[in-house]
């Protein structure tokens, strides 16, 4: 099973398992970059993260290492999710004791997630959207679409896609702010439409 590493925080290097197939790992240097911008825009620490379409669930769990306070972690896999759970065991047992952030793993299609968390009144200020590179454009309009209402004021939503594909579709109540390319990945930087510039 290939293997990945918390880059920083309270876990840094801690190991990660990774899925065997189905998911496509966000390099710890793309992580360490991404990262490294939120932090400098004060957007992890106390965070309540969304990490959909999760895999491994590394991107969340690289905020909680770095001080978010709740993080969900959504793998429709069950394989995945399986592995989500692990790895996010791993992490808060590395918090320390006063610090440790909640992990939560759902094991679901991240529609039908988005739909539950809108009915439950659920707000996130960080969010990765990381599916499939071949998933349609449509299926993450329509994500983007459902996240809308879930977010904070002030969230930051970074979307990640092949440097191929362009430019995600932005639904209403959110704005492209940047996109940042490393290699083949591009990240593309949204949030809510009354935000300043990100």
């Amino acid at each position: 099973m290939a293997m990945t590493r918390i880059v920083s925080g309270f876990a840094g290097s801690l190991a990660l398992q990774v899925p065997k197939s189905g998911t496509r790992p966000t390099s710890d240097r793309v992580r360490e970059a991404v990262f490294s911008g939120l932090e400098a825009r004060d957007a992890v620490r106390g965070a309540r993260v969304l990490d959909l379409f999760a895999g491994s669930g590394a991107l969340g769990l690289e905020a909680a290492s770095r001080g978010a306070s709740r993080v969900v972690l959504v793998e429709k896999s069950s394989a995945a999710a399986a592995i989500c759970r692990r790895n996010a065991e791993a992490v808060v047992r590395a918090a320390p004791k006063d610090a440790r952030p909640t992990v939560d793993v759902r094991a679901t299609a991240v529609q039908p997630f988005l739909s539950a968390a809108s009915a439950s009144a659920s707000r996130f200020d960080l969010v990765f959207v990381d599916p499939p590179y071949d998933l349609p454009d449509a299926e993450l309009l329509a994500a983007l679409t459902a996240l809308v209402p879930l977010l904070t004021e002030d969230a930051v939503v970074c979307v990640e896609r092949s440097t191929r594909d362009g430019a995600p579709t932005v639904p209403d109540g959110l704005v492209l702010d940047r996109t940042r390319a490393y290699g083949e990945t591009a990240v593309h930087y949204l949030t809510p439409s009354a935000t300043e510039d990100f």
